[in-house]
């Protein structure tokens, strides 16, 4: 027999408040129950996974604290407005550390690029790989302000869901030239290949192919330099627990270990959900934080598409798979002293590795890797003397005709990413190696519920951003909305968090109802 909820908690003086259901714990589902909070809506959060943070979570291994996703923080005031919209204060709940330097690029030649805040640092580095080229950083870095006034504090901060605000726009994509790729206006800038790499990579930290997505996404570049590259203590799990103790304080509901089976429709409006196990919830709006294409293709499965069908999700170019092996060491803490908290080591191929994974499919045999050691700056990832790593590595999603057997090649490759690293990074590792977690493609897939197993949605190329993107509100049923990774604006932390802010704006403020 199906059992209707009736005892969801409320706050004194609440009673009558509109409810709000929001699928997905992520930080786009939190930043978005936390806006909806503030406008007066009593809201209740459903997640799978046993915390809140969705990829932004963490999981405990022998001692070490392993962060999932995300690891850093490169746009904080769009936290700080955030808890501000609650009336609450974002560093009286969150300790945000400046991370100097932002990261270290290596290459198979030895050569090194290492980023960070200070802007005479930055041209010294350009300039010791090639002097020829510090007049095309000067003229990179305005491109990259540019295109941040227009992409970020102007079309990331506000609603594409109409076809007008498109056309609208299109003289201002025009003129910069957002046509061009990410890396052919790197190429215009710089003539050293090195230095291409360099400031081209970025789109690959939100599932984008430097080589396809638009060049809008140079405005990375400023993003560092002008409001810099942080550390949360505790992680983006800190965070998370944060958020989720803002809306448990508004007398909201971060429910856990809970899956969403079906969003529920009346007189074509989303009126509730259905639980994996038959409970229904009713609601008077659904938020769905899950990727877009499993609230279009699984939550709305009995129900016909208007624009987002099955055929059209197929059809989408999805952002690629991820590889990322987990790992603590032994009594290193004193160890490896030239690795800091960020490492890129690269391939030595750029452009054929990044087409064998996002057009090719293929497992390459040669790989890239980001190397992520928290502990350097916060010790309470692993015991004491200890180091906890993870070694992320992109590869192709499961959605090409002949798709990686993870099952089969799972410890291969992370054999494979743990040779490149004593190679490289960390040598003697093998000798310190304690606990050790791998997620795969087929982790994402199971895990997160993400399409093809890709790790970040759906991929930002130029026709799928924007107006092309799924819309924040949905075309498909009334009172449906969308925040997270796959609508507008885009993955990574600064997009998922804009995502509620776009939302604040397109839900109305609650009104109490009658009981």
């Amino acid at each position: 027999m199906t059992r209707i909820d009736t005892s969801l908690p409320v706050q004194a003086g609440k009673e009558r408040a509109p409810h709000a259901i929001v699928i997905g714990a992520g930080l786009g589902g939190l930043s978005a129950a936390m806006r909806l909070g503030a406008k007066g809506y009593r809201v209740t959060v459903l997640d799978r996974l046993d915390r809140a943070g969705g990829r932004g979570s963490s999981l405990m291994c022998d001692g070490h604290r392993f962060d999932l996703g995300p690891t850093i923080v490169t746009v904080p005031q769009v936290f700080r407005e955030l808890w501000a919209a609650c009336g609450r204060d974002f560093d009286a709940d969150v300790d945000l550390r400046p991370v100097d330097p932002f990261y270290e690029i290596r290459w198979p030649d030895g050569s090194t690029f290492t980023a960070s805040p200070d802007t005479d640092k930055m041209r010294a580095e350009v300039a010791r790989l090639s002097p020829g080229d510090l007049a095309g950083y000067e003229k990179f870095l305005k491109d990259s302000e540019a295109r941040y006034w227009f992409g970020f504090e102007d079309l990331g901060r506000r609603s594409m869901h109409r076809l007008g605000d498109l056309i609208k726009v299109l003289p201002r994509f025009g003129m910069l030239r957002a046509d061009r790729s990410v890396y052919a206006h790197a190429a215009r800038r710089f003539k050293d290949e090195r230095l291409r790499m360099a400031f081209s990579f970025h789109p690959l930290f939100i599932g984008g192919d430097p080589f396809n997505v638009t060049s809008m996404y140079i405005l990375v570049s400023h993003l560092e330099k002008q409001f810099g590259v942080h550390y949360a203590m505790g992680g983006v799990q800190a965070i998370a627990d944060a958020m989720a103790g803002v809306i448990e304080d508004q007398g909201g509901h971060v429910r856990l270990h809970t899956d969403v089976d079906e969003i529920l429709l009346k007189d074509g409006a989303a009126r509730g959900v259905r639980l994996g196990g038959g409970e229904i919830l009713r609601a008077d709006i659904v938020v769905s934080n899950a990727d877009a294409g499993h609230t279009y293709d699984r939550l709305l499965r009995n129900h016909r598409k208007r624009r987002w069908s099955s055929r059209k999700l197929d059809r989408a170019r999805w952002s690629m798979g991820l590889f990322v092996w987990y790992f603590g060491t032994r009594g290193t803490r004193d160890k490896w002293a030239d690795v800091g908290h960020h490492t890129i080591l690269n391939s030595h191929r750029y452009q054929g590795l990044v087409r064998d994974i996002f057009i090719n499919g293929t497992l390459a045999e040669d790989m890239s890797l980001y190397v992520h050691r928290p502990s350097v700056v916060d010790p309470s990832v692993a015991p004491s003397g200890d180091d906890t790593f993870y070694a992320l590595a992109p590869v192709p999603h499961l959605g090409f005709d002949n798709p990686v057997d993870w099952a089969e090649m799972g410890e291969t490759y992370r054999q494979r990413v743990q040779a490149v690293l004593e190679d490289q990074l960390l040598p003697g590792l093998g000798d310190h190696l304690s606990a050790s977690e791998v997620f795969t493609p087929d982790t994402f897939r199971d895990r997160y519920l993400s399409p093809h197993g890709s790790g970040f949605s759906i991929e930002p190329r130029i026709l799928q951003s924007a107006w092309f993107r799924p819309h924040n509100v949905s075309e498909e049923a009334k009172g449906l909305f969308l925040v997270g990774a796959g609508t507008h604006p885009g993955a990574g932390l600064p997009g998922v968090v804009s995502s509620a802010e776009v939302l604040a704006q397109l839900v109305p403020d609650a009104h109490p109802v009658p009981a």
